[in-house]
């Protein structure tokens, strides 16, 4: 059996773990919006036009949020690895639209747990479509799309305010379809105890891309996701916790890779490992 203190000890550590595998790929540095003077308006205009006539289609997506803590005297380094469709599309008026849909979620961990977030988590999150701007660093232009808070597991009539900070609020929701409130995180600690989570969250982020050579776009993720624990059947998974993106935006990547109508979540996922990279460790 585990002694009491070590059990103890696991159990603050996965409390903050678990909290960070829900939130919720590349770029260097950040990007600006500064046109340089010797850049006439037509020519910026002509240049952002061809930007977004090129990209503007169908992609697989996958990204990566890292998180990094101080808990005792470790480093807990969690990464939550997300793989999806999105896709741009150009207006009338020659605004380019973005729209994604999620498919598949995994966590890496530095520490002896394991977590799953089941499918239909991933998939009841549904981002509001946004409009991109095109930004210059320099000479170079990039897309960037911005936020747009997304609830799950709660029904929020203004998205733009903060998450509630009372589990009992009445607007929690079973968003995932599982029966029980909020949605649903498996957990399995040391290969030996099954328990799960139940969360609301607020899911925030944006994202910097720049066309490759190859024809996909790559950058980097920033994420400022509120959550709110709703409860647990293992008690000291009820704290609240508030995880926060790893400052460093390089561990925090995000790839589209160009496909055809024909893909689906389904077919994402089948043809991951041609797709993308391996999935790093934490």
């Amino acid at each position: 059996m585990m002694r009491p203190t070590r059990f103890l000890l696991a159990s603050l550590l996965m409390t903050f773990c678990l909290a960070t595998c829900l939130a919720r790929p590349v770029l260097a540095g950040e990007i600006v919006s500064t046109v340089p003077n010797s850049i006439d308006n037509a020519d910026q205009d002509s240049q952002e036009t061809e930007l977004k006539t090129k990209v503007a289609g169908r992609y697989a997506h996958y990204d990566i949020v890292a998180y990094t803590a101080k808990i005792l005297f470790w480093e807990m380094r969690t990464l939550v690895i997300t793989y999806g469709v999105t896709e741009f599309k150009l207006d009338d008026t020659g605004r380019l639209l973005s729209s994604s849909r999620y498919c598949h979620a995994s966590h890496k961990s530095n520490f002896p747990f394991k977590s799953e977030v089941p499918d239909a988590f991933t998939r009841a999150i549904i981002p509001r479509d946004a409009w991109v701007e095109i930004r210059r660093d320099q000479d170079d232009l990039s897309l960037w799309r911005p936020e747009t808070p997304t609830p799950i597991g709660i029904r929020m009539e203004d998205p733009d305010q903060p998450l509630p900070k009372d589990p009992r609020d009445p607007r929690i929701a079973d968003d995932d379809g599982d029966g029980k409130p909020g949605v649903t995180v498996k957990i399995r600690l040391y290969d030996r105890f099954d328990t799960e989570l139940y969360i609301a969250r607020r899911e925030i982020f944006a994202y910097a891309l720049r066309p490759q050579t190859d024809g996909t776009l790559s950058g980097y993720v920033s994420d400022h996701s509120e959550q709110l624990v709703l409860g647990s059947p293992f008690p000291p998974l009820r704290k609240q916790n508030a995880p926060t993106q790893n400052p460093d935006l390089t561990l925090s990547p995000i790839l589209l890779v160009p496909i055809d109508e024909s893909y689906d979540c389904e077919k994402v996922m089948e043809e991951r490992d041609v797709l993308f990279p391996a999935e790093p460790d934490a």
